[in-house]
């Protein structure tokens, strides 16, 4: 769940690296450049890209939608193509069972099994729709943090991959210390740091 609708658990990340001064025309540039692309009438297995937070058909941004006082937010979206191994397990076992009726043998070589194996997979994967997953970011351009709207620690890797390829900066995972490094005063990080772990059995 994005951070538009109901409830939503969140990561924060710290975004390292300097955006040049012209930063929105960078950004304008650098989304357009790396929006989401359909693969709905290609075979293709995988696709990866941005999207607008409030339509994720929206790939042309009319009007900087992704602009928001100081705050860039923007889904990330992945389409997938994704057939289950029981499904692949169920034809090749089926197609298997035909050769052998047809050549009249009584076992089919290794060789003969991987080629059905790859065949079917690759006829089963293209005839599969791709399956659309979104996930919403909110990025603070001012003290450079990020809000990502999802916990899945694949759906993460795969944001810092895209924003890296987009924007040439890196994000890193905020723990709850480098947190209290960007909200806490001096006199208040002084105890932070003198703080040890305890145990309470």
């Amino acid at each position: 769940m994005g951070f538009i609708k109901g409830t939503a658990g969140f990561v924060r990340f710290s975004v390292e690296g300097d955006l040049p001064e012209n930063i929105w025309d960078f950004i304008a540039e650098r989304i357009t450049s790396n929006a989401f692309r359909d693969i709905d009438d290609t075979y293709e297995e995988n696709s990866i890209g941005w999207v607008s937070v409030t339509n994720m058909f929206d790939t042309d941004f009319e009007y900087a939608s992704y602009a928001a006082g100081n705050y860039v937010t923007l889904s990330m979206r992945q389409d997938e193509r994704k057939v289950s191994g029981a499904i692949i397990k169920k034809f090749v076992a089926k197609e298997e069972e035909r050769i052998k009726k047809e050549k009249e043998i009584p076992k089919i070589p290794r060789s003969m099994r991987v080629e059905i194996k790859e065949r079917i997979e690759n006829e089963l994967m293209r005839k599969a729709l791709p399956v659309p997953s979104i996930f919403d970011l909110c990025w603070n351009l001012e003290d450079s943090t990020l809000l990502f709207f999802s916990t899945n620690q694949k759906a993460q890797g795969l944001l810092e991959d895209l924003f890296r390829e987009t924007f040439d900066l890196t994000i890193m995972q905020q723990i709850p210390y480098v947190c209290g490094e960007h909200l806490l005063d001096e006199e208040e990080m002084d105890k932070l740091a003198a703080i040890t772990p305890d145990f309470f059995v």
